[in-house]
């Protein structure tokens, strides 16, 4: 499998319509981002490969993209934490957590993707981290085992 990270691409290849000052953050050009990951997953598909697509939001990508949404979930004081160590504005911050109370993110997976393949994961702690990473390793090689069964 191979992991692709559109944050990172959308950096490397610089793919932002503008910025914005007030959140401290660059404003993402999701069709130049959709373009660059189609042809990814066409190359990884060429390849007999899996692709794992992290990042932080979720229905802007075809629904034929994925097998698997999994949606982190943080406690909110947890997540405050976390988010003061990365130095997050104080806007920035509070619209992160305000997102999280009203489970933005997996609403919108949930009405992007068939909810049989949405799952929220909880992630507050190092055991429940561990135990997605295991959940993770299954998922993989259940998939791994499905696409070698239909290529042969």
């Amino acid at each position: 499998m191979k992991h692709v990270s559109p944050g990172d691409l959308a950096k490397e290849h610089k793919l932002y319509e503008g910025r914005d000052e007030e959140l401290d953050t660059n404003i993402l050009d999701e069709d130049k981002l959709i373009d660059l990951l189609e042809n990814i997953l066409e190359e990884a598909e060429q390849e007999g490969v899996g692709v794992v697509v992290d990042f932080h939001v979720c229905e802007i990508f075809p629904e034929r993209w994925f097998d698997l949404v999994l949606v982190l979930r943080a406690r909110t004081e947890v997540l405050f934490d976390r988010l003061t160590t990365r130095a997050y504005s104080e806007k920035k911050r509070a619209e992160n957590m305000e997102s999280e109370i009203m489970q933005v993110i997996l609403d919108e997976a949930r009405e992007s993707y068939d909810p049989l393949i949405v799952h929220e994961v909880p992630s507050n702690t190092l055991e429940e981290m561990e135990s997605n990473i295991e959940r993770v390793r299954l998922w993989s090689q259940q998939w791994i085992t499905d696409h070698e069964t239909v290529e042969t």
